[in-house]
């Protein structure tokens, strides 16, 4: 399955996947309707008494997991960009994206309760959509493949466009100034090292709780604390060197004070040495 999926969606690296309004809508489409499916089948299964779950208060060894879930949850600021972009009057568009997050987080914060109060914490499996496929939860063959594959449905329309953009991301952190780079290196190799990478940690590894756990607790924390911040600081200050110290922008952050940065910058560090700490000593005890 993994050789198909190779061979089927990776030569897209190789190219440029462009009008892809249609696959994302597509896309948007199944998520909302899988998600509203998981939460109302949890909620009936709730209401019928036959809930499992018995959560606890808090697990201090899942933080690094928490931290991996944090990640995929921030990627939905991948698309900002190109949601803010084509609004011509931007005067309410923070409004416009709060309300965005506001939506996100209500169905996060949904999915999340249901799924820990309907099953048990030892029959929870890492890909959620997977308790789905049993029969005693719903007898609709339909509906159970539907959500079984769900997770196949979604990486495959994402992949491409993701790898993509890591490829132009490697292509611009080597950019050469007043060069181009050979044919070889800018068809063969910047795929190559995008496609590479996952389909190697996929061969090797079936244990998502881990994979997700490392890679949010350390790519994850660079992604959505360290990197933006630099970012941050150094657009402003590109800004006061293009613009003048004396332009006002009417769209500022209510962020804007260079003390949010040197915060966010200590918070990622903690958070950084917190996950390490955490799984030495989880290690060490095992």
């Amino acid at each position: 399955f993994q050789a198909a999926f190779t061979l089927l969606l990776g030569p897209f690296t190789f190219f440029n996947v462009q009008k892809t309004k249609y696959l994302q809508i597509m896309t948007s489409l199944m998520r909302w309707i899988a998600f509203i499916l998981m939460i109302i089948l949890a909620l009936i299964r709730i209401g019928r008494g036959q809930a499992e779950g018995h959560p606890s208060v808090a697990q201090l060894p899942g933080i690094r997991n928490l931290f991996g879930v944090c990640v995929y949850s921030f990627m939905c600021q991948h698309s900002l960009p190109s949601l803010i972009t084509p609004i011509s009057k931007k005067k309410h568009v923070n409004k416009l994206v709060l309300l965005d997050y506001l939506l996100i987080l209500a169905f996060y914060s949904l999915l999340s309760f249901t799924a820990i109060y309907c099953f048990r914490n030892d029959t929870l499996m890492d890909m959620y959509t997977l308790n789905f496929t049993n029969c005693e939860i719903i007898n609709v063959a339909f509906i159970r493949y539907f959500l079984g594959l769900f997770p196949v449905f979604t990486i495959s329309t994402n992949f491409p466009i993701i790898a993509v953009t890591l490829r132009n991301n490697w292509k611009t952190l080597f950019h050469r100034e007043g060069g181009t780079y050979p044919w070889v290196v800018d068809r063969i190799v910047f795929p190559a090292i995008t496609l590479i990478p996952p389909v190697l940690v996929a061969f090797c590894t079936h244990d998502l709780e881990s994979l997700v756990g490392i890679t949010g607790a350390y790519a994850g924390n660079g992604i959505q604390y360290l990197i933006p911040a630099f970012l941050a600081y150094c657009s402003r200050k590109d800004t006061r060197l293009v613009f003048g110290s004396g332009t006002v922008n009417k769209h500022l952050s209510p962020f804007r004070h260079t003390c949010w940065i040197v915060f966010v910058l200590i918070w990622g560090f903690s958070c950084f040495v917190f996950v390490t700490a955490n799984i030495v000593l989880s290690e060490s005890k095992l």
